[in-house]
Order: C-alpha cells, then structure tokens, then sequence
C-alpha cells in the first residue's frame, strides 16, 4: 500500500560528521502533561533532554480546560472507574492497563497537591463534576483551565531540576536508528539549524494529530509529527481510525473552533436544536451525558435533519453569576462574540478532538522498538480502546509519563550511554517530478478529512480519501525541504493516509468510529488494526484483543 508513504525513511538530508550533537541519557520529544512527567521522573536516575517544537505553553495540556478523572470521593471506587472506561471502550480496551491507570489516579492527584497544585475545593474536600459516559462525581478541575494548572506546576519542578533541560522551538523531525534501535532524533533550530541530539531511550510525548482536520479543538503544533516519525522509524500504530470528536466546540461561522468543556454539561448545560427542544434523549437514557461518540453522532443527525450549522448548549437556567464563576475563561471566549450565557444559546457543532489510537506501547510505554517508549495521547496502550473516556487523558499523561520515565532510569543503568555520534546520514536525490502548492494541500487535506473521516464514514468516500491522499504524496513525500510547515504537511499526510486506512479496514461501527455502510458493532472485529512500514511498504493487519 503506497509505495511513496512506505518508501520515505527520513524528511530531510543530513550528514552526521558535519552537524553540531547533544548526548544524553534521556530525550524526551514533547512538553506536555505525559512528556514532563516522563522527564521528571527520568531525571531521577539520569540526564533529560525535553525538546519541543513550540513554547512549553503550547501544548495541548495547555489548552485542556476539563478536568482529570479519578475515584476520590466518598461514594467511588477505582473498580467503578475502571468499569465505565472499560464500557466505553467498546471491547477493545486493555483491562489490565485501565485497572493500573486508574487504580493510580487517587495517589497522582495528591501528589499534584503536594507539589502545589490548586484544585477546586468544597470546604477541605476535592469539588467533583460528573461528565459523560461517567457514574459517579470524579472530575477534579482547576476552574476551567485544569490543563494549564498541573502544567504550571510540573514546569516549575522540571526548571528547577539540576538534570533537567528544556530545548524550545526545536523541531523533532526524525527518530534516527541504527542496527533497529532508536538512537536520539534529528531536529531543527531556527538559529541553529540541524541537530542530532543521541539518547539511550527516546520517549515520545508529541501529542495527537487533530490538526489533520478543518474543524478541530487542537493546538496548531497537534500535527501527528510523532506518529509519522515513529512509523518511519519501523514503530506499529495502532487503530488510528478511532478520532474522537468533542461534541460540543463554539460555532461562530470564521471563527476557529473553541472548545465548550464537557462540564459545562456536567454542570446541568441542556443540547437544543434550531427549535429550542431538547433531543439527546431521543438517542440515549444518559442524554447530555452520554459517552462524547453518541452525542456527536446525535448532533450531526440533528444538525443534518435541519440542515443547520450548529445546535446550541442552553445555560439560562443556571443560577445568575454560576456559569462566570465555574467557568471564566468560556464566559470570556463567549462575550468576545457577544454571546451571553446568562441570556444567550450558546452555538455548538462536534469538532476533532482526540487522537485515541497511536503508537503501540505497553503499560510502562515500551514500543515494539526497544529504546523508543511512548506515553500520553501519541500512544495506545489499550487505555481508551475505541473510544476516550472523558477527562482520562490528563490522568494518562500523569501515570504513563512516569511510569516511561520510571522505565527510562532502569535502561540507563543498564545500558552503556551513546558519548559519540553514531555513523548515521541520509541523502536523498532531488526529485524531477513536478512541486505542488503545500498550503493549498494541506488546505485540502483539512476539508477532505473533515468531509469524509469525521464523525460519519462510508466505504466509498474512504476509498476515495486514500486515493486523493496517495496523489498528492507523489508530489509531495518525494521531497527534501528545510522548512517545518513543509515537515508538518508531510507527517499529516503520513497520518492521514493511517487513519483512513484504518477507517476502511474497519468494517463495522464501534465507539467513535461509525460507518453509514456498517452501522453495527461485529464480532469478527474485536481486534486492533496494526500499520507498520517494513520493507519500505505500509502493511495493514489485524491483532487479537
């Protein structure tokens, strides 16, 4: 399948003996919730590098108003956390990880605490919320900007280590590997050009790859940049169909597509259609907290049925001041477009939103290349399965980051450290065929993605996704260029391309993806779908639960 995809090892050309190094014991590629927890933890048993292509305040955890999920209350128990993340993840989850991840959550919130995270409280207990597809009050938020909080705290630790460094606007192009071991990545400067930064173990932390969608609650650096780098590399993904669409993002018509956190709903928000009546339980007994999959699949419908834009979240009846004291931030976005809570329907539409498949890694991140661990929202570990239960993603970065940090200071008192550069080049011959426009492509990719992989799919408007993918890859992955919008396009067509094919291959509906063609869950596919290049080809194949 695709020759161009599978063919292509590394981005860009370099020549080891003529480029400035960086040695350590860890790199870490990502300074994110997962990425500094890995490093911090690392930085216990050995030296850290964290490199990130932006400011260490443009993560996605940055962005992340909702909250974090775990069993503290009177009333929950780990076991009932783990029950609702195992139903939905819809049969393809791993039970033991999600036991593990969970069962470490009430121990990962005290220890934020511990380090100075300030949480809300009702009186000297943790203030809870309830959103979908949860049976119990365990959502812990920080006002509505949770994701801002812990990285503030985890930041202020990471600076403070003595073996801890952060390298910012540093562009990860490729993992280099030498003899099938990952041995550090090839990176970008814009003051210093070309680096090649050597490790024992590489964790990648990059995030997810929402920016491959017109409509989209992602950062922009959320490009799939460490998913395409782990698949040159020889690295399996795995069920990359499954993307998670928020239901609920603000539709004003130009405007990019901010998130309306799940809690607003939590907090007793009501789903309105273009006539003011409420619809969602018409599709589900849960209504408005429903698993996100259900309520965005309903909002289409709804959306379709009246050939509308948007439906709205209805917030008058809350109490008069409560929607600007829960929520300052969303109250602020909102008066910027003279909306009003307190008085206005706020319009909503689903919008990408989390990367659930990814890299496969276990439980402590270990991929199937065995200096490369992954952790957070660019690995599947079996946590989420077909779909993310919501506010567990904070809690995965948390508990997978260390335990990949935890995991990189047993290699590096194991293994020898790389202390010299390795004899690793690439030169890749100019190509004659003709260039294309990359902003007018990656354009193009944004809309066909959100046209034909979004929220509905059908076999047809997927097979011909893959074959307009695979054109404009003729013309574009065949390239050298020096430039990292250029890179960004290449590694969201590689991820694209992924995801698409998975979609295709899965041919039934199961958590967030849903085929019009294939409507019904099917037995025969409870299984992963693996995409791995080796021998220069991109191979598809099943795997068992």
């Amino acid at each position: 399948m695709s020759s161009i995809l599978g063919r292509r090892r590394y981005l860009t050309n370099f020549e080891h003996h003529r480029l400035p190094h960086l040695f350590t014991d860890t790199l870490v590629l990502g300074a994110g919730v997962a990425g500094l927890r890995a490093a911090l933890a690392a930085a216990e048993g050995g030296d850290v590098l964290v490199v990130t292509k932006e400011g260490v305040d443009q993560s996605a955890t940055a962005y992340a108003q909702g909250g974090i999920a775990a069993a503290t209350g009177p009333d929950d128990t780990p076991e009932q956390h783990a029950r609702d993340t195992i139903e939905v993840a819809c049969g393809i989850g791993d039970e033991d990880v999600i036991r593990g991840v969970v069962n470490a959550a009430p121990a990962a919130i005290a220890a934020l605490e511990q380090d100075g995270a300030r949480f809300d409280r009702e009186g000297p207990d943790l203030e809870t919320g309830r959103e979908g597809g949860h049976s119990q009050p365990r959502i812990i938020h920080a006002h509505d900007a949770t994701g801002r909080e812990i990285l503030r705290v985890l930041l202020q630790r990471a600076r403070a280590h003595p073996r801890l460094r952060i390298f910012q606007q540093c562009f990860a192009i490729d993992l280099l590997t030498l003899d099938g071991q990952v041995v550090g990545a090839v990176t970008y400067h814009p003051k210093y050009g070309h680096q090649m930064f050597w490790a024992t173990t590489t964790i990648l932390a990059t995030g997810g790859a929402g920016r491959t969608y017109r409509e989209t609650t992602n950062p922009p650096i959320a490009t799939g940049d460490g998913q395409a780098m782990a698949f040159r590399a020889g690295a399996v993904l795995r069920d990359l169909e499954m993307i998670q669409f928020h239901p609920t993002t603000l539709y004003v018509a130009g405007a990019a597509r901010e998130l309306i956190s799940e809690a607003v709903r939590g907090e007793g928000a009501h789903l309105v259609n273009r006539a003011g009546q409420r619809f969602m339980a018409n599709h589900d007994p849960r209504g408005e907290l429903a698993p996100r999959d259900i309520v965005s699949r309903a909002i289409t419908a709804e959306m379709r049925r009246d050939q509308a834009p948007c439906v709205y979240l209805d917030a008058r009846h809350f109490a008069t001041g409560r929607f600007a004291e829960r929520f300052p931030n969303l109250y602020q976005l909102c008066s910027e477009f003279d909306i009003h809570p307190e008085r206005d329907l706020i319009p909503v539409r689903p919008s990408a939103h989390y990367t659930v498949g990814g890299v496969v890694a276990d439980a402590r991140g270990q991929t199937n290349l065995s200096s490369l661990l992954a952790c957070g929202e660019v690995a599947a570990t079996g946590l989420h399965g077909a779909n993310r239960l919501a506010s567990n993603s904070l809690l995965e970065g948390l508990v997978c980051g260390q335990r990949s940090g935890q995991f990189a200071v047993e290699r590096t008192a194991a293994s020898e450290r790389i202390n010299r550069p390795l004899p690793i080049s690439h030169l890749l011959p100019h190509s004659a065929r003709t260039g294309l426009d990359l902003n007018d492509v990656l354009n193009s990719l944004n809309s066909l993605m959100s046209r034909n992989v979004g929220v509905e799919r059908t076999g047809d408007r997927l097979r011909e996704t893959l074959e307009i993918i695979e054109f404009w890859s003729r013309y574009v992955m065949d390239k050298v260029f020096n430039d990292p919008r250029a890179w960004e396009t290449q590694n969201m067509l590689t991820v694209a391309f992924a995801i698409a094919t998975g979609a295709a291959t899965r041919c039934e509906s199961r958590g967030v993806h849903f085929r019009t063609d294939f409507p019904q869950t099917n037995a025969r596919w409870q299984c992963h779908i693996d995409l791995v290049r080796a021998d220069d080809v991109l191979q598809v194949s099943t795997s068992a639960i």
